[in-house]
């Protein structure tokens, strides 16, 4: 039977939590601008840096999340990871940078600033380097950080991949180009999505489907969503803006497939064997 005239249809709100970078504004463009069907659901766009919506998830505050995939780890009992919008390394990826061309091995014992301890870009670094002196310094400040010799090195994420050479800062090494060497060419796993296992499978698969419809929009309509995702750029260039968008909203965050699934699992077996997260992490993916 169809609905009464003027019958109005009950929505569920859901809140859906992301950075407010251009990658992800660039992702959830479909969903923001209504250009694609939200299926009797409202999306709540609530703005966090990472660091927070880590803390959050811990807290089962959202019902979707971007979460980096160390995080992941202790939240894998309220949360499923969607099989779309991550942001995977492909060969490239988190640097580690110093005021003067330096060397691994000089880095050994050096305090490094780092964007915060439960992101991906720390928990490579932990893989890669072993316990180090760090400190917590907001991902957008590193860069004058340690240009300004309040730390020895920098730990980059986000756009400062592309854009240290401005702070004259010099590259040490690049988390993804490693882990892609170490692991004969999977990509890096950064961020992901993640649902709350409560809402139940139906609901979860639903969702799974609208925010898969926005990354396809976006990457299909490039030049809108681009548009879109500039308010978010932080003074970048439109140029380096969709450079800086390529390398993370692309056929990885389209589609993990069992080459993306393989290299998070992977990132938390080793973090858990070499002590970094306490306990080993059952992941569960919805398509």
């Amino acid at each position: 039977m169809g609905r009464a005239a003027g019958e109005t249809v009950e929505m569920r709100g859901i809140q859906l939590g992301h950075s407010p970078d251009s990658d992800d504004a660039f992702m959830f463009y479909g969903l923001a601008e209504h250009k694609v069907a939200s299926d009797g659901f409202t999306f709540d766009h609530v703005l966090r840096d990472i660091q927070t919506l880590n803390e959050w998830a811990r807290e089962g505050r959202l019902e979707i999340t971007a979460i980096s995939v160390h995080a992941y780890a202790y939240v894998a009992d309220r949360y499923a990871i969607l099989t779309h919008g991550a942001s995977m390394g492909d060969n490239y990826g988190p640097q580690v940078v110093t005021r003067e061309p330096a060397s691994v091995e000089w880095l050994r014992g050096r305090t490094i600033a780092v964007p915060g301890t439960m992101t991906s870009a720390f928990l490579a670094l932990r893989l890669f380097l072993g316990a180090f002196p760090h400190v917590v310094v907001p991902f957008d400040e590193i860069m004058p950080y340690v240009a300004e010799g309040k730390a020895d090195a920098g730990l980059l994420i986000h756009e400062g991949q592309l854009t240290h050479h401005e702070y004259g800062l010099h590259e040490v090494v690049d988390l993804g180009k490693w882990w892609y060497e170490q692991t004969d060419g999977l990509p890096l796993p950064l961020g992901v999505n993640a649902v709350r296992r409560d809402l139940g499978p139906e609901t979860m698969a639903a969702l799974s489907r609208i925010l898969k419809a926005s990354i396809t929009y976006g990457l299909e309509h490039r030049a809108d969503a681009l548009a879109h995702a500039m308010q978010y750029a932080r003074g970048l260039q439109t140029a380096t803006a969709d450079k800086f968008v390529g390398m993370y909203v692309n056929d990885w965050t389209l589609d993990l497939g069992p080459k993306g699934e393989r290299s998070i699992r992977l990132f938390l077996e080793r973090a858990y064997e070499q002590g970094v997260i306490p306990a080993p992490v059952t992941v569960d993916f919805v398509r």
